[in-house]
Order: structure tokens, then C-alpha cells, then sequence
């Protein structure tokens, strides 16, 4: 049965109180708190540094069996190399996350790529292959020339996901490459309506088989995490 996971990019923020953390909650408990609500979280931590072992452990103590983490790559290997000659930079970020999968907790990885980073298939072509097998990837391109048949059919031949990316800059076509899909919905806001629509497509992806992770934008408010909580209640959750 595919499962709906829904969450937040990010999940340490005291603005969120006290629509969704308790007014009182201290901030070493918001992650026990999110979980509770919701399922899965996308770390951007990572993105800046590699975490530490004692960090890894200690988010998967805190926080219930069946809950992910989706983990976005470190910048050395997106921002500063490109993808090119990383497969050093590669190995170690693998290594530094590993206590995730070893815990049965790691989602998919977002590889984010810089938006003035134009279409280079030969790269793409050559990185893919450095991936380990066994974990789920998400390519989130936001140069408009990746969106090409080419790109795609990389990504369908080794399961991986085009992020289905939407912000006010722009929106990544739904495309799907992956049996699941990857959402990130980075819009300012997200009407009651907008809300019932992301979930009734997210009923039909489940029912075609697909996991699907939705991870909502974070920022000052918590309707990001409000949001993700109205869609988990409206279908199945894992």
C-alpha cells in the first residue's frame, strides 16, 4: 500500500507557536511534538554542513517509528562542484547520513541544483551513476532547461524523482519519473481550496501506487505545517 508522508522543510522554529507547538513547549521538544502531528520533515541542515553522529541519533530517539527524514545534499556537491568531480564530496555526505538509513528512517535525498545552473545531460549522466542503490533520490532542477524529455528519461532509468517544485519564481511540471513523487510547495500561501486540491491529488498518486512525500515551505508561519497536518487528515498516512 503506498503511503502519504507530509510534512515541512524544517521544523525548529519558535514562530510556529502557538498555532502548532504549545506556547510553552521548550525548543528541545519540538521535534518529539512534530512527529506526533506529522510523518516526515525535510532537513536543510545539511545542505551547509555535515551532521554529526550524536545529532542523527539523537532525531531518530525523538521521534516515532514510521516517521522520515528527507535529507537535502550537502552544497559541496550541488553549489560548488556542480556535480562534476564529486564523487569524493559524495561518499562523505553518504557516510555522514548513513546512521538514518542504518535506523530505517531515511526518506528520499533532495539534490537541489543552483537556479542559474543551465541543462548539462552529460553531467547528470555521469553523476547519477555514484549514487548508492537500495535509497530513494529527488532531483530538484530550477534552470526551466531541464524540464526536457532527455532529463526525464535519466531520472526514469534509475527510479528517480523530478521535484515537483512550485514557488512564485517557478513551477516544475509534474512529471512523473519515480514510483513516488516528490513535492516541494514553496508558495507564499495556500488557500483552504489549494489545500483540498494537493490532497485530493495526492489520493489519486496513492492509488496508482506511488508513495508521495509533500513537503510544505516552513519560513516565520506555521501554516506550512498546518497545511501538511489538513492533507495527512484528509487521506491515508502512513
Amino acid at each position: 500500500m503506498a503511503t502519504l508522508y507530509a510534512g515541512t522543510s524544517g521544523f525548529a522554529y519558535p514562530a510556529w507557536k502557538p498555532a502548532f507547538y504549545p506556547a510553552k513547549l521548550p525548543a528541545n521538544r519540538f521535534l518529539k511534538h512534530y512527529s506526533e502531528r506529522l510523518n516526515a520533515v525535510e532537513i536543510n541542515y545539511t545542505f551547509r554542513r555535515l551532521p554529526a553522529a550524536s545529532t542523527l541519533a539523537g532525531w531518530v530517539e525523538a521521534t516515532r517509528p514510521g516517521f522520515v527524514f528527507a535529507v537535502k545534499s550537502n552544497m559541496r556537491i550541488t553549489h560548488i562542484l556542480r556535480l562534476k568531480n564529486a564523487e569524493q564530496a559524495t561518499e562523505l555526505f553518504f557516510k555522514a547520513i548513513d546512521p538514518l538509513r542504518t535506523a530505517r528512517r531515511l526518506g528520499p535525498i533532495l539534490f537541489q541544483l543552483p537556479p542559474q545552473m543551465k541543462c548539462d545531460l552529460a553531467v547528470l549522466r555521469d553523476y547519477l551513476p555514484l549514487l548508492p542503490g537500495g535509497m530513494r533520490y529527488a532531483f530538484e532542477f530550477r534552470h526551466e532547461s531541464w524540464f526536457a524529455d532527455a532529463v526525464y528519461d535519466e531520472l526514469r532509468g534509475r527510479n528517480i524523482s523530478l521535484c515537483v517544485a512550485e514557488s512564485e519564481k517557478l513551477e516544475a511540471p509534474e512529471v512523473i519519473t519515480a514510483d513516488f513523487v516528490y513535492y516541494r510547495l514553496r508558495k507564499p500561501d495556500y488557500a483552504e481550496k489549494d489545500v483540498e486540491n494537493i490532497a485530493a491529488r495526492a489520493k489519486e498518486l496513492l492509488a496508482g501506487g506511488r508513495d508521495l512525500y509533500l513537503l510544505f515551505k516552513h519560513e516565520e508561519s506555521p501554516q506550512g505545517a498546518l497545511n501538511a497536518e489538513r492533507v495527512l487528515q484528509m487521506g491515508p498516512a502512513g
